[in-house]
């Protein structure tokens, strides 16, 4: 036997002595609404030891008749409903959840106005001690800049807000209250069109972008920045995204979850890398069609996450809990 010939013999023997990195896989997932004709956008939280979900009840994927509905659970497995918040004359759109620092939920959005308003779309907060009761809504951000996701970070609230108007753009906020918004970025990014956003703050206080675009390339874009946030680098990551959200886990690892546009449509749940500027899938959740928009929680050992798809026949609410062994690698 040649030197060459045995060195592949012993590399084979050894990989398959080598034992498999367990993989990311879905515990369970469950349809847990689909009581309108058309139930999208999610987020979820769990809050004062329940959880809670929110999303938009329609006619169809956009229609005049939006509502914001929030459902909750004590165990995950059963869920009631909790609260419907709508606005006449207004289609109430991409229900996001976040905690404020005084222990309140607050939920924000935003209501699409059909002509002839002069204001397309206006962006909204409600605030609730229970999930139940909820507060009139407060207008967040400037008419006709879509505020996407609010993120908490040492007691203030973080924004990207992008424009709806002819004008292409992203603008920063900052709120102090989760009420009253004020511009922090009056142009932080403005190429083909940029939209939807999700901010993550590490440890080092550093912050992370994760923006879908929908002109020319399409491509998301990574952006970094430092406090106060008022400026931001983008880098390219080369893979066209929806319903951006980030989420870091314990041993510091970054999830994505993400609507993919490469071959079949689908939510999907991947590794950002920001050291390589690399957005990789590792799992792919039961979905098709119209589908994503996820909320992402970390709760006792598992990833819970909330989307909604329509793979089944309408577009409905789905939880799924994800184990991800901790020697998984992130690559």
């Amino acid at each position: 036997m040649t030197r060459l010939a045995a060195a592949w013999a012993l590399g084979v023997l050894l990989a398959a002595d080598t034992p498999k990195k367990p993989a990311a896989e879905i515990v369970e997932v469950a349809r847990i609404w689909d009581k309108a004709p058309h139930n999208a956008f999610t987020d979820l939280v769990f809050f004062r030891g329940r959880w809670y979900c929110a999303f938009r009840e329609g006619s169809a994927h956009v229609s005049p008749d939006g509502a914001m509905r929030i459902i909750t659970s004590a165990d995950g497995i059963r869920w009631d409903p909790a609260a419907l918040l709508s606005q006449p004359g207004a289609d109430l759109r991409d229900a996001k959840l976040s905690i404020t620092p005084g222990q309140r939920l607050m939920l924000s959005g935003a209501a699409a106005f059909a002509a002839p308003s002069p204001v397309r779309h206006q962006s909204l907060a409600w605030f609730s001690a229970d999930g139940r009761e909820w507060s009139p809504p407060a207008n967040i951000a400037d008419p006709d800049v879509w505020l996407w996701r609010v993120t908490w970070h040492r007691g203030r609230a973080y924004g990207f807000g992008y424009s709806t108007s002819s004008a292409r753009f992203l603008r920063g906020y900052l709120s102090f209250d989760g009420a009253r918004f004020q511009t922090l970025a009056d142009n932080a990014f403005d190429k083909d069109y940029p939209n939807e956003t999700s901010i993550l703050f590490r440890n080092d206080d550093s912050a992370l972008c994760l923006l879908r675009r929908d002109a020319g390339s399409s491509t998301a874009q990574l952006g970094r920045s430092r406090p106060p946030y008022r400026a931001w680098s983008w880098e390219d990551l080369g893979v066209r995204i929806g319903g951006p959200h980030m989420l870091a886990l314990p041993d510091g690892r970054i999830v994505a979850a993400v609507r993919l546009y490469d071959g079949k449509v689908r939510t999907s749940l991947c590794w950002l890398d920001p050291g390589e500027v690399r957005l990789k899938e590792f799992l792919t959740l039961p979905s098709g069609g119209d589908s994503s928009y996820a909320g992402l929680v970390w709760h006792q050992g598992l990833l819970w996450v909330s989307y909604y798809s329509s793979h089944e026949g309408k577009a409905a609410i789905y939880l799924a809990k994800v184990r991800i062994p901790p020697s998984i690698a992130n690559r």
